[in-house]
């Protein structure tokens, strides 16, 4: 797959591409007979799992150094696992902030919708009055 398939497949810029495989995120992407990075589905996976964490609050800083770590092997296996029990707490963390302005949200829907009808009945009301 093709830089410009990945970039459209993820919903992320070349740019963006080019800077992980620049600072050592993803491996060196294989290249055609043309120049052209070619993706494997394999590099797919790891992109996406980087967009994940990415996702997940997870900087750069941190996902180089955890997979410095997977690259180290199985004596990294605890510090991988506690380093993401950290990011999964604060992950839950930010959840429950965003709980309270949604159950706000909710309230002034349904406020709002209540008194749509409050006043199509008064509406309704008038006209047969």
């Amino acid at each position: 797959m093709l830089i410009s398939e990945v970039s459209e497949k993820f919903g992320i810029s070349l740019d963006t591409l080019r800077y992980y495989e620049r600072i050592g995120l993803i491996p060196r992407i294989t290249r055609n007979d043309r120049g052209q990075r070619e993706y494997t589905e394999e590099d797919c996976q790891l992109i996406q799992g980087i967009l994940y964490f990415r996702e997940a609050g997870m900087s750069i800083e941190l996902l180089l150094e955890y997979m410095k770590m997977v690259h180290q092997g199985d004596e990294t296996i605890q510090t991988r696992k506690e380093l993401l029990i950290e990011q999964r707490d604060k992950l839950v963390e930010r959840i429950n902030e965003l709980q309270k302005p949604l159950e706000l949200l909710n309230r002034k829907i349904v406020n709002y919708e209540r008194s749509v009808v409050v006043n199509e009945k008064k509406m309704k009301r008038d006209i047969e009055d």
